[in-house]
């Protein structure tokens, strides 16, 4: 039966999220205690392919006509509500950083950054991954307005999402040779912390647009029915300013 209100059918999929997530938040732990990722990489990999299924039964509810515009704008509030938790979980760690960046404690040394700390020059790597994730977010504008001009988005989300690899191997790279841990200090800790979550929203957003790009390339979206391009459009960006912020304040001003 058609309607104006999005009623959800008994699903395990939720059951599913939740035991991976609580894995991902264990694994996590373990990882910066012992630096063992097997769990770590179990539970994104369980996590990704649940949100697979789950994400194709949601484009077949969508081209079954459930997915009216009364239903989309409950859509629209819910992704709002999810990057308004992401910005507050992150303003948090932004907020650490800067009541101790502001006014720098005698126990590491009066300055900022703390004395003994060697940091990455934020003008090499961190500079490149910057122009990288500036160039994803023309690529994915690009697609959209390639959809919005009834062409075809796929390459563009192609082009992102191998950007957004690239990315993630710069910062693996980055995060194995730093020369300090989570152990040395409220800067390692605030450094690491934005690091490893920024690298979980990529992450993220990386899957997300790969979803997005299945989508397009069956053809299942076009220029007046592409929320969910939209909803990746949208939350790329926001990893885009997370990530300027970090560059800016937390490479450059304590550099």
């Amino acid at each position: 039966m058609f309607h104006n209100f999005h009623i959800l059918s008994l699903s395990s999929y939720p059951v599913l999220i939740f035991c991976g997530s609580l894995g991902l938040t264990s694994s996590l732990v373990v990882f910066f205690k012992y630096g063992v990722f097997v769990g770590l990489l179990f539970c994104l990999f369980s996590i990704f392919f649940v949100s697979f299924a789950w994400g194709k039964d949601i484009v077949m509810e969508g081209l079954s006509g459930y997915h009216n515009f009364f239903v989309m704008d409950g859509f629209k509030f819910g992704v709002l509500v999810f990057i308004f938790s992401e910005f507050m979980f992150f303003f948090g760690i932004f907020w650490t950083f800067f009541d101790a960046a502001l006014v720098p404690a005698h126990d590491v040394g009066g300055v900022w950054s703390p004395i003994g700390m060697h940091l990455v020059n934020p003008f090499g790597v961190p500079l490149l991954n910057t122009i990288i994730l500036l160039s994803s977010g023309v690529s994915v504008t690009w697609a959209h307005y390639s959809l919005l001009s009834n062409k075809g988005c796929a390459n563009g989300l192609l082009l992102t999402c191998i950007l957004a690899i690239y990315f993630t191997s710069v910062q693996l790279m980055e995060y194995k040779e730093a020369s300090f841990s989570i152990s040395d200090g409220i800067l390692a800790v605030s450094f690491i912390c934005l690091l490893v979550f920024m690298g979980l929203m990529w992450y993220l957003g990386v899957y997300f647009c790969f979803l997005i790009y299945c989508v397009c390339w069956m053809s299942h979206f076009n220029y007046n029915h592409h929320l969910g391009l939209e909803f990746a459009i949208i939350y790329w960006h926001f990893v885009d300013v997370v990530w300027l912020f970090l560059f800016v304040f937390v490479y450059w001003r304590s550099y």
